[in-house]
């Protein structure tokens, strides 16, 4: 077949009237600290009666173990697959005693550091190797960094779609064309993911108590809202800058998604060569485990990217392997802040954005990336993080400047043209609301989620803290009013059971093996060909 320009209006032309649209794959993965009802972190242990994290399909933990991470299944419908979460929020709630979920992605009040407790997952050598990573990202970054929270959101095309989307290029749909069409979404993702922390960023402030425990005091150049919270008047999402997911160590790393053997070989670069801030924390110190290695990453999940190239993985395998041998299967999307104004942090109509948001990423035309470009576009997304709602703002584009106004005018635009295709495909109009919805936030700053969020702290008066924990105590109630359903509450117990006894035999099959754990560790760590 003769290949052909990769354009919007080629792609949507060969999408348009195909019923696979109204069936895209979405999945949410979404992070909350437990809190006491004063606010202040859980140092309780995870809850018996929500099961094994080690082995539970629903309910785990993130970094610490008072850090949940509540995951759907794979759905093809907005409505279902928050159905599903709203439905383990409500198990949750119900089974935390006084506790809460925290409504925001920033922290609650934090005390030290050190009492900020990691997760621990059992016995086996899986468990094992989960909690040494976590106390390396407690050595590498430090823990009050890592209770920071968001949503993951996890994306694919139906089958059916990808013989057309192949078509509309001249190729043939295989699985290396599936592979490099995802790269072109990652690529076109990481240049224009600027705007979704600009419409959906809700952390604009912090609580003083996480300056003071990450930073030793360094106000990081916010400045003071009220005893109690520091803020930048134009920001967006400081989860997503300087004060949240970003590593010294890997502002330099760039990552290249051109195609699946240059991410490959960039990553198993910084998979395997030692770093030596880290080799000076050392691997194993006596019998105790400071990290997995001393590499830049300890595994894939540590780079810290807006977007993931993604395979469901067998037991025991590498993700980077799976890749390899199988292929890209979906994204995962990552810079999603929490809504703290949404009981579930966030809701359809976001998921309809986002979904067209990524088709959009998908049919433009992709160029190739560089590390050049890296730096500009970590550069942008710095900009926007802390400025992103200041008047005039522009951002790097092609050797010049470009207003983020503009610039977002032109995105949403082709969002509208995209929606407008799905909701033929769907019989709705839901999809063009959601995008009307964001091209609100643009001519208007003020109803993005990051401005709410400080007009609601300067008109109640009341500090990040005290706002964080009653949004956290209202969204709880209505979690738990009304109660889950008596034969949903029985199939999540049932599947609670179920992961404890699957634990059980994770941790009999390893000793029953006898593999110790160094062993273990060296053949886990040991990447493919």
């Amino acid at each position: 077949m003769v290949s052909r320009p990769r354009t919007l209006a080629a792609g949507l032309a060969a999408l348009r009237g195909h019923p696979a649209l109204a069936r895209l794959r979405r999945g949410v993965e979404k992070e909350s600290l437990r809190v006491a009802p004063d606010g202040t972190l859980a140092t309780t242990p995870h809850p018996q009666a929500l099961g094994s994290p080690l082995t539970h399909p629903h309910i785990t933990t993130d970094f610490s173990e008072a850090q949940l991470e509540l995951i759907t299944g794979v759905y093809d419908s907005a409505e279902d697959v928050l159905r599903e979460l709203e439905d383990v929020h409500r198990f949750v709630c119900a089974n935390i005693g006084t506790e809460l979920l925290w409504s925001a992605s920033m922290p609650c009040r934090l005390g030290a550091p050190e009492r900020i407790p990691v997760a621990r997952f059992g016995l086996s050598n899986a468990a094992r190797s989960k909690t040494v990573y976590r106390m390396g990202l407690a050595h590498r970054y430090g823990r009050v960094m890592q209770t920071i929270s968001g949503i993951h959101y996890n994306f694919s095309l139906p089958e059916a779609l990808w013989p057309v989307v192949a078509k509309s290029r001249g190729e043939a749909a295989d699985r290396a064309f599936v592979t490099g069409a995802y790269f072109d979404l990652i690529r076109n993702f990481r240049r224009y993911s600027w705007l979704l922390i600009y419409l959906f960023g809700a952390s604009p402030a912090v609580c003083r108590s996480f300056l003071a425990s990450v930073r030793g005091g360094d106000d990081a150049g916010l400045r003071e809202l009220d005893a109690e919270t520091l803020f930048l008047p134009h920001a967006t999402s400081l989860r997503m800058g300087r004060l949240g997911y970003q590593s010294d160590a890997q502002s330099s790393l760039h990552i290249s998604c051109n195609d699946l053997a240059a991410y490959s070989a960039s990553m198993r670069q910084a998979l395997t060569a030692p770093y030596a801030p880290y080799e000076a924390i050392g691997t194993k110190v006596g019998e105790e485990y400071r990290q997995l290695s001393t590499a830049l990453l300890q595994i894939e999940n540590e780079f810290y990217g807006t977007i993931r190239p993604k395979r469901r993985t067998r037991s025991g395998e590498r993700p980077l392997d799976a890749l390899h041998e199988r292929g890209v299967e979906y994204v995962e999307v990552r810079c999603q802040d929490i809504d703290p104004f949404l009981p579930l942090g966030i809701d359809a109509a976001t998921c309809r954005f986002l979904d067209v948001f990524l088709l959009v990423c998908l049919l433009r035309e992709s160029p190739p990336d560089s590390r050049h470009e890296s730096e500009t576009l970590l550069a942008n997304q710095r900009v926007v993080v802390e400025q992103g709602r200041a008047p005039g703002v522009t951002l790097a584009r092609e050797g010049g400047a470009a207003r983020l106004a503009d610039w977002a005018g032109e995105l949403l635009a082709d969002c509208h043209r995209v929606a407008t295709v799905v909701d033929e495909a769907t019989a709705g109009e839901h999809h063009v609301a959601a995008v009307a919805c964001q091209q609100r936030k643009v001519a208007e700053a003020a109803h993005t989620p990051s401005a709410r969020l400080l007009a609601a702290l300067r008109d109640d008066g009341i500090s990040f803290a005290a706002f964080g924990q009653r949004q956290s105590a209202v969204h709880k109630r209505t979690l738990v009013t009304p109660p889950l359903a008596a034969r949903d509450r029985a199939r999540f117990d049932a599947m609670s059971a179920a992961s404890r006894r699957d634990q059980a035999r994770v941790e009999a099959a390893d000793a029953a093996r006898g593999e110790g754990f160094d062993a273990y560790l060296r053949r886990y760590l040991r990447l493919g060909a």
